[in-house]
């Protein structure tokens, strides 16, 4: 029977409850626990695909086309499975179900109340997961804090669900902040204190209270939540601060959790196997020559934005033994300062994902820098369009090419709608989502990079290359390398004789791992790493 972890959080928000979530689902799988994970977000919202960066962060899209929450990111990185729409709840779903069956008359005419119809509902996500993945256990983040009104279904459903498959197949994981008074030089207990009391007053008794603090939480602590928490002090685990995220598994290994988990859960686990992921954390603490990597976004100012680009280029600066020093460049600052002044110290330029038309000029100026300069670009989705769009003006003199996303009227619509997307209305839930094939042309860097013929990746757009435009473009210089099944959808392109200009329509970040670097971005960071800037030119030996 599976297993349920529950992971609750209180005090403030965003304190790690996903990378804590992540981080169990590492310590579990290291013991040969098999696992899968979930996130209930409260929010009315049916999914965070409509919703602004500068709101939600980053949207995950897994390998089935489900828009997610970024903490499906962490999921994914840490425990390095490909998690589908299952593992991703959210309120607005869950009434959306409740309020259509009403309407089919699935209730035979009842009255449709929060409990039991949404907490029914919510639980039943919950045990499909379960069934989908045959997992020992599984874990399930409730986001938000306790105390949020919009929360308050998924705890009384998660509370439900502990009495339905036994007290000892259910686990509850409280995960709240420490302040640091700095005047008196004390870590607080008392807001820990108050949020476990909440959670009580709702029905839910943590097993286990982890406690983030930007400080090393002292015994005294500990014994003090304990008692006053209800829970044994070896169940109080401290959570400080780190320089790395990927090395919180390690603490909480270290802290004892992972043998609370298996003695509690009565999991069959084998010894702990961490090695591999101890000397990754070992290679990421150390000190390495920098390589300096520009990031021109629409959305730069939330770093979130691009959650999965950052982890990205960390994971293949890794492969190269190299830390990445990332800076966050505001495309509009572009579009006023240019290229040349706001681009010259970097080695490497990513322009990732976005959407509508601010901002725009200032990428395709990040293009034509790169390009005319040689130094190495990666575009993603967005930033291969911009790509593209810029070739087509200073390669093919059609100064006036554009996308149709930007400009309905242009003459040279070289990105266009996909032509399924032209009579669609409604915009959530309604791109082109999730993974889908492409075969790689021979002798192209992108098959040098990956090394295969024939890759997936996973793709969010409405926004193609225009077919009619594809010859001009090939011939001009611009190698449409990475193509459909049918040859009808170009996916990579590449500029010729640059060392790197390579475009994706889809999104390689989200496939990778801090353990196993996506080869696309350890191909871009190898060559970005060797490009020398103006002014940092070893000098030559002078002669005797």
């Amino acid at each position: 029977m599976t297993k349920f972890v529950f992971v609750t959080g209180g005090v403030v928000s965003s304190i790690g409850k996903g990378i804590t979530a992540a981080s169990m689902g590492r310590v579990l799988k290291s013991r040969g626990v098999s696992l899968s994970i979930q996130k209930l977000d409260p929010y009315l919202n049916v999914d965070p695909g409509t919703m602004s960066p500068y709101q939600h962060g980053e949207v995950f899209v897994t390998k089935d086309g489900c828009e997610t929450d970024l903490d499906l990111g962490h999921y994914e990185r840490f425990t390095d499975l490909e998690l589908t729409r299952l593992s991703n709840v959210t309120a607005g779903e869950i009434y959306g179900s409740v309020i259509a069956r009403e309407r089919r008359g699935d209730f035979l005419g009842g009255t449709i109340q929060v409990v039991p119809h949404v907490t029914n509902q919510i639980k039943e996500r919950i045990y499909a997961l379960a069934r989908e993945a045959q997992a020992d256990v599984v874990i399930v983040e409730v986001g938000g804090t306790v105390g949020d009104i919009e929360g308050l279904p998924f705890l009384e459903a998660i509370r439900q669900m502990r009495n339905e498959v036994g007290r000892e197949n259910a686990l509850f994981v409280h995960l709240t902040l420490l302040p640091y008074i700095s005047a008196t030089g004390e870590l607080k207990t008392k807001p820990t204190q108050h949020s476990v009391k909440e959670l009580r007053g709702i029905g839910i008794q943590p097993d286990i209270i982890v406690l983030r603090s930007d400080y090393p939480v002292p015994d005294e602590i500990k014994a003090k939540v304990a008692l006053f928490c209800d829970v044994p002090q070896k169940a109080v685990i401290p959570l400080p601060t780190v320089s790395t995220i990927y090395e919180v598994p390690l603490i909480l290994e270290e802290e004892g959790l992972g043998e609370l988990l298996v003695e509690a859960l009565g999991l069959p686990a084998s010894n702990r196997d961490l090695n591999d992921w101890k000397s990754m954390v070992e290679r990421i603490k150390t000190p390495k020559s920098p390589v300096s990597i520009g990031i021109v976004g629409k959305y730069v100012q939330l770093q979130d934005s691009y959650l999965s680009v950052r982890e990205a280029l960390r994971h293949a600066a890794l492969q190269h033994d190299r830390d990445v020093e990332i800076s966050w460049i505001q495309s509009e600052d572009v579009e006023l300062a240019g290229g040349e002044n706001l681009l010259k110290h970097v080695q490497g330029i990513v322009v990732p994902g976005g959407f509508g038309s601010r901002g725009i000029e200032g990428m395709i100026k990040t293009a034509r820098y790169a390009r005319e300069n040689q130094i190495p670009y990666l575009g993603l989705c967005l930033g291969m369009q911009i790509m593209v769009v810029e070739f087509a003006r200073y390669a093919l003199n059609a100064p006036v090419a554009n996308s149709t996303e930007f400009d309905e009227e242009t003459p040279y619509p070289v990105i266009d709608l996909l032509p399924q997307q032209k009579n669609i209305r409604d915009k959530g839930g309604t791109m082109r989502l999730g993974t889908y094939p492409c075969h790689l042309v021979p002798g192209s860097l992108a098959a040098r990079a990956y090394g295969e013929k024939l890759i997936y990746e996973r793709h969010r757009h409405r926004y193609e290359l225009n077919n009619r435009f594809r010859a001009a473009l090939s011939k001009a210089g611009l190698f449409f390398c990475g193509l459909s099944p049918d040859e009808e959808l170009a996916e990579i392109s590449e500029v010729v004789g640059h060392p790197f200009m390579i475009g994706t329509q889809f999104h390689p970040e989200f496939r990778s791992r801090p353990d196993r670097p996506h080869p696309l971005f350890t191909e871009f960071v190898g060559v970005a790493k060797d490009i020398v800037l103006e002014g940092r030119q070893r000098p030559l030996p002078l002669e005797g």
